[in-house]
């Protein structure tokens, strides 16, 4: 639950500072809107995306501009719209009104006045907007369980996989003692081995030293006192 709690505050992080860094590039509270009829067809259609900039100052509108506003009469809905007249200048007033409409509506279209104005349309994506229409309720919370259904297997996964790596680690390193052990036994075998050979090596010397001096000391003896002991041996027969 840690590791899903902690991807969800990262995703959000990451969404929040998006959405702070795009507000404040396009001068607006909201900088996207999506076209909900067909007022201004043909220059926008229904589900296009629109963009506008918060940066263009209400004094700056001109006749021909699309807007974003909020509608005069009681500020329920926000509309867009071409701008076709300035009313007044002071303050400034404008009248707009839908490319696709036959006349302006009082209360929809005008009085506009600076209060009611949200930003200049700068931006348009082609409908892209049926998204926003496809997650609609119950679609938007199937794929909100599936996100989180997602984090979840990721997370078991990740749990899983750092168990396993574990024991590969364990197991390699219990391996590794096993085989000091039969390597530090192995040589003391050979140690016992070499020392055997070497005892049994000083042994052999040893005898062969003594038949030498014994050889040795037979030779030195006179070969007329030699004679003189066979004779004393032949005469005692």
């Amino acid at each position: 639950m840690k590791g899903i709690v902690k991807d969800i505050i990262i995703v959000a992080v990451c969404v929040a500072v998006i959405w702070i860094g795009l507000t404040a590039y396009f001068g607006a509270q909201n900088p996207f809107y999506v076209v909900s009829s067909g007022s201004m067809y043909p220059e926008l259609a229904m589900h296009d995306i629109i963009v506008i900039s918060g940066h263009m100052l209400f004094e700056d509108v001109k006749i021909g501009d699309i807007i974003v506003f909020d509608r005069p009469k009681d500020h329920d809905r926000v509309i867009v719209h071409r701008v076709v007249a300035v009313v007044d200048d002071d303050p400034k007033t404008l009248r707009t009104k839908g490319d696709n409409n036959q006349r302006s509506i009082v209360g929809t279209d005008y009085p506009i006045t600076e209060e009611e104005y949200i930003g200049k349309v700068v931006h348009v994506i082609p409908q892209v907007g049926f998204i926003t229409k496809i997650l609609q309720p119950p679609i938007n919370y199937i794929i909100i369980a599936v996100i989180i259904g997602v984090m979840v297997i990721r997370q078991i996964y990740k749990k899983d996989k750092k168990k396993l790596l574990d024991y590969i680690d364990q197991t390699k390193a219990e391996s590794s003692i096993n085989d000091y052990t039969e390597l530090q036994s192995d040589e003391k075998i050979d140690q016992s081995t070499k020392d055997f050979d070497s005892m049994y090596s000083a042994q052999e010397k040893k005898s062969t030293d003594k038949l030498d001096e014994e050889d040795t000391k037979s030779e030195g003896v006179p070969e007329f006192f030699l004679d003189k002991e066979k004779e004393s041996e032949e005469n005692k027969e």
